[in-house]
């Protein structure tokens, strides 16, 4: 596996897995005649059934000047920051039809944060497993992927908080399973993830508890691109799927025979940043401006996901507890 995917791969991979999709009768991220969830209806007037919404909710941001004198000389004065964002993964970020546009609650967060702080957004599409690893490098100021806040992760990156999201499960329609409130449930059973994820490290930490409890292990499969854990749910080579639990929901809504399981755990997400980065002050003033000035709350109607509002954003912290079963 590659440790870095450059723009141009990243989308023609995600182009190949949604033109194989569409070939199934599987689109991973829309359906036309998929029922469309009456908070996304509310958040996307007038859009098509299954469609992303496009209402631009950030265009009336103004600057803000006490968030953007937290700003190191040199940012202020270059005018502009890059991010390296995963887009694969809706509501978080995904392409419109055109396969150029990017949007999503991180997109827009990207963008609202940047008009806030008075500096021009620079995006470059990366692979979700070379971000982290790549911020270190000086290449991008910013990391976006709906990265969740960890304990280990804290050791090397620094986070600036602006939703909560975490983990939940999916499954087929037919499958006898209810939810998943304990690993041991998946005893047996394929579970399918993306690589790099904290839903690959909480398999594989936890592995040992089916034999503990005398019961086959279960077995799981890593994918680079989250179109290909949706078909492979839907083909029979995974039973369970473990995503984000916005990216869950919203999945189930968007292609047959599948269901909701449960949330798991809940994390924190953060903008992610090079450990020690001047940056975090001047975006936490910035996110906690947005929810003063109501355009975070706008952000999150529009993508259905005013679930993972949080009160105040913050810099690194602490993990979430994880569940002890």
């Amino acid at each position: 596996m590659s440790t870095r995917t450059s723009s141009g791969t990243a989308r023609t991979t995600l182009v190949f897995a949604l033109i194989t999709a569409a070939a199934l009768g599987l689109n991973p991220y829309r359906a036309a005649d998929a029922a469309t969830p009456p908070s996304r209806a509310s958040g996307a007037p007038g859009a098509a059934k299954g469609a992303l919404p496009t209402e631009d909710v950030v265009a009336a941001v103004k600057k803000n000047e006490a968030a953007a004198k937290l700003l190191p000389a040199d940012v202020r004065q270059r005018g502009s920051l890059t991010f390296a964002a995963s887009v694969s993964n809706p509501p978080s970020a995904a392409y419109l039809p055109d396969g150029r546009t990017v949007v999503g609650v991180d997109a827009d967060f990207s963008a609202a944060v940047t008009k806030a702080l008075g500096l021009e957004l620079k995006r470059e599409v990366v692979g979700f497993e070379a971000i982290l690893p790549a911020l270190g490098s000086g290449k991008y100021d910013v990391g976006t992927g709906n990265f969740g806040v960890t304990e280990e992760r804290r050791k090397t990156i620094d986070f600036v908080t602006y939703i909560n999201d975490g983990q939940g499960f999916a499954a087929r329609a037919d499958s006898d399973l209810k939810a998943v409130t304990d690993l041991t449930r998946l005893c047996g059973l394929k579970v399918a993830v993306n690589a790099g994820t904290t839903f690959e490290r909480t398999l594989e930490k936890n592995k040992g508890r089916c034999g503990e409890a005398g019961k086959p292990a279960y077995e799981v499969n890593v994918y680079s691109e989250t179109g290909a854990i949706w078909m492979s749910l839907q083909q029979g080579r995974s039973d369970v799927v473990m995503n984000t639990i916005n990216g869950v929901r919203y999945a189930v809504t968007q292609q047959k025979n599948l269901k909701f399981l449960n949330e798991y755990r809940r994390l924190d997400v953060g903008f992610a940043f090079k450990k020690g980065t001047p940056l975090a002050p001047a975006f936490q003033a910035a996110v906690n401006g947005l929810k003063a000035d109501g355009t975070y709350d706008r952000i999150l109607k529009k993508w259905g996901v005013t679930a993972s509002g949080i009160e105040k954003s913050q810099i690194s912290p602490p993990e979430i507890p994880a569940p002890t079963k």
